[in-house]
């Protein structure tokens, strides 16, 4: 397999990723800058974080560059793209304090610490099984719903959050009521970012946060603008998120216990 190296976080991190087929981009940057801080080892709302279908592991070593002493624990099916994890982790000076296990969410594995996580985060695949297949076999896993729905999905991270544990996603916008339904009565104090292509433009991601077994009122956030006009790439907020590491959720209650 050739793999190239990426810089993210403006250089804080480099991730090692297959040249073809699906590549991190700016969405597992976004999802981890949504994940809030875990409190230091030993204290209530401490405890490892879970990125779950972590593939190369982009989104939880953007966490890791974000939060210094989190531990961290990638479960990924594709072995190939777990060893590459692996290599990151290594890479980016995190060996020490991530784990990276090869499984399916749907029958995770026993070293799986299930109920024990803090912060759960996921990038599912967007699109429903059925809708054209991507002709990259690689791409089309990560993109489109396979044997896994998002109900699988949502169940494996809500399993594996301990008590009031944060569980954080990105997905499409039009997806969102699917989202809210399957958290109804299993996790509060819902957090909804939706995430603007653009001034003027709908939302076509947005990020959802939610608490295990939590009872508190739903708060639809200010969101992202994520392009500028003209020739302003990103606004000066994507930016900050982007290359600087901010977090989107600063408000450390939100992943509280």
């Amino acid at each position: 397999m050739t793999t190239t190296r990426d810089a993210f976080l403006g250089g804080r991190i480099v991730i090692e990723q297959p040249a073809d087929g699906y590549r991190a981009a700016m969405d597992p940057v976004l999802l981890a800058a949504a994940v809030p801080v875990v409190k230091d080892r030993g204290r209530a709302a401490g405890g490892p974080v879970l990125d779950l279908g972590c593939g190369v592991g982009t989104a939880m070593f953007c966490y890791g560059a974000r939060v210094a002493h989190a531990d961290l624990v990638g479960l990924e099916r594709d072995p190939a793209m777990a060893a590459i994890a692996s290599r990151n982790a290594a890479a980016n000076g995190m060996d020490g304090r991530c784990r990276v296990l090869t499984g399916d969410l749907l029958s995770p594995p026993t070293e799986l610490p299930c109920g024990t996580f803090a912060q759960a985060m996921a990038n599912p695949p967007y699109h429903l099984i059925g809708t054209d297949a991507s002709p990259h076999a690689g791409r089309d896993t990560a993109n489109r719903e396979g044997e896994a729905r998002l109900s699988d999905w949502i169940d494996c991270l809500l399993a594996a959050l301990a008590p009031k544990g944060g569980l954080t996603l990105i997905h499409r916008a039009d997806r969102l009521s699917e989202i809210l339904a399957l958290l109804h009565g299993r996790a509060g104090d819902i957090r909804i970012l939706p995430l603007w292509p653009r001034a003027g433009v709908p939302a076509k991601r947005v990020i959802v946060h939610a608490r295990k077994g939590v009872r508190g009122m739903d708060c639809l956030l200010p969101g992202l603008f994520l392009h500028g006009t003209g020739e302003e790439r990103y606004t000066m907020e994507a930016r900050a998120v982007l290359r600087d590491g901010a977090s989107l959720l600063p408000d450390d209650r939100l992943g509280g216990a």
